[in-house]
């Protein structure tokens, strides 16, 4: 099951005004909705697995000269490495080099990240042309299938070589990469297991500063830079985590609602990636206090209330005013009371800019999605197992894609002012691909969990059920879904943009964060994993140090 779930009969609506988003039509009752007391209910409890980290996070202190120190630290070597970049001495051969390692990018990959479509007909010098296969030369130039490969992870619709590029050096790197040692065997286990396009940018940094140190060590001022800002993040972001986890505890979830998924620094880790950038601290807080907030309901719908408590529970979010909490439960009520609270606040907080119209989108996009858990709820309640096109219908807004993206916005600033929401209430391609793979990519890796708990179909069971296939055929079809989507959104990232690439970049790193959360297994109900490995390096392992530079 995703974070949050659609409904599959509403559908998006225009953004509402902070009246409407008080009573939409249809969802009030004519008069208030009680629980009449009974015996304990069977409840249908997931024992989710509790956190792995607890409380850690919230001993951290900022030292704010340190970080001072750090940001005056970047404009030094900062300075230098934009000088190399635009020296027109610099041969330009050497320069894309250099930006190859500032960007951890091959050179095709310099120009298709940035928006400027180099034809792939690049590679066909890698071709013979009597067979149509790839020459001997590209197999013994391991580096050489290392770009390809990560190259082709950005084709688009039509370029046939590079489909074949990518099914050729997978294979290749597969078939050699027990024969390598050093560096190199590191570099090709890691582009197999994650190529640079689908992972988190910050890990990805990271990880290439420790495996690809000979690209880059003859440029002091780029190690200078890449140790220097690898040291303030890590100060700002502990600092932003201590934040959530202390508020996190404050409100007390992990005892009014012990039943849900504690997973304060893998939400972060979620928010994080979508973006890093230090002016953007405001928004990630935001948005992981928005996301935890999903966590709340997805988990309370899916394993703990009952069919009657989901309906009030629905109904009173759709309401959304403090007389409503009468109707609900005694365990969600101080849910309820600190969502509406922290909403009120960021209203207020973003009217004095004229910036409100950002919180009544996240706002609408929550009730949205508690209807879609809502339509969810009462499918299996019903017995009932959603054609296909309903299914994905519902399940692309309880994806809870809607929600984080505009929840993202929120603390953005200028950027995302009342056009950019337009854009996205548009539901353009590239954000229908972004979700699809939000919703496909978790499906994938939860149904045999949610299969067990006796839980609601997933988009796999609509599949086998609309097509009469195989539980594998169904898998093979929505992976090809998943692939396409991803050529839809490497579309939409190429020049001329729609909108800001400033706007683009968190569409196109929360499809990234699913992958990387969702590509072996379910890695955010059991984070042990993954997570657990990311969150270790960017918050608690020590970042390379500066004594030497």
């Amino acid at each position: 099951m995703a974070l949050v779930r659609n409904n599959s009969s509403n559908g998006r609506e225009p953004i509402l005004s902070p009246r409407s988003l008080t009573s939409p039509r249809g969802l009030t009752s004519p008069r208030p909705l009680t629980v009449q007391p009974t015996q304990e209910p069977v409840r249908p409890l997931a024992n989710f697995p509790p956190s792995i980290w607890v409380d850690r996070f919230i001993s951290f202190s900022l030292d704010n000269n340190e970080l001072e120190a750090y940001a005056n630290a970047l404009e030094g070597p900062k300075e230098a490495v934009r000088n190399l970049i635009t020296d027109t001495t610099f041969d330009a051969t050497a320069k894309l080099k250099l930006i190859y390692s500032v960007h951890r990018l091959v050179q095709f990959q310099v120009f298709r990240h940035h928006g400027y479509k180099l034809s792939s007909d690049v590679f066909k010098k890698f071709k013979d042309n009597n067979t149509g296969t790839f020459t001997d030369d590209v197999t013994k130039d391991v580096k050489g299938m290392l770009s390809l490969y990560e190259s082709a992870h950005l084709r688009l619709h039509g370029e046939d070589l590079l489909d074949e590029a990518l099914a050729f050096t997978e294979a290749q790197l597969k078939r050699i990469v027990s024969t390598l040692e050093g560096d190199l065997a590191r570099q090709v286990n890691q582009v197999l297991k994650r190529p640079f396009h689908t992972g988190m940018p910050m890990v990805e940094a990271r990880l290439y500063f420790s495996t690809h140190e000979e690209d880059f060590s003859s440029h002091e001022s780029v190690v200078k830079l890449a140790k220097v800002h690898f040291n303030y993040l890590q100060l700002q972001q502990k600092e932003e985590l201590r934040m959530v986890s202390q508020w996190w505890k404050d409100m007390e979830f992990q005892t009014s609602v012990p039943y849900i998924r504690d997973r304060v620094p893998e939400i972060y880790l979620w928010i994080l990636g979508l973006y890093f950038e230090p002016y953007y601290s405001r928004a990630r807080i935001i948005a992981t206090k928005i996301t935890l907030f999903l966590v709340v309901l997805d988990d309370t719908y899916d394993a703990y209330a009952t069919i009657d408590e989901i309906r009030l529970i629905t109904d009173a979010i759709n309401r959304w005013e403090i007389s409503a909490i009468d109707q609900l439960p005694e365990y969600i009520k101080p849910f309820y009371r600190i969502l509406l609270n922290e909403y009120d606040d960021l209203e207020k907080e973003y009217s004095k800019d004229g910036r409100a119209f950002s919180v009544h989108a996240s706002k609408q996009a929550f009730q949205e999605i508690a209807r879609g858990y809502l339509e969810e709820a009462e499918w299996l309640h019903n017995g009932y197992v959603a054609t296909f096109p309903e299914y994905m219908k519902n399940g692309l807004i309880t994806s809870a894609y809607n929600v984080i993206s505009k929840s993202a916005l929120v603390g953005m600033g200028a950027i995302a002012d009342e056009e950019a929401l337009a854009w996205y209430e548009t539901h353009p391609k590239i954000l229908k691909a972004s979700e699809l793979i939000s919703r496909l990519q978790d499906d994938v890796m939860t149904f045999q969990f949610e299969r067990k708990r006796g839980q609601s179909a997933t988009g796999v069971d609509a599949y086998i059920k609309e097509y009469n296939v195989s539980e594998e055929v169904a898998i093979k079809e929505l992976m090809k879904m998943i692939e396409n989507a991803w050529k839809d959104i490497n579309e939409g990232c190429l020049k001329p943009t729609e909108v800001s690439v400033a706007l683009l970049t968190p569409i196109l790193n929360l499809a990234r964060m699913i992958d990387v959360v969702y590509k072996f297994d379910d890695g955010f109900t059991f984070p042990g994993k993954t997570l657990k490995d990311y969150i270790t390096l960017l918050f608690v392992t020590p970042p390379p140090s500066i004594e030497n530079c």
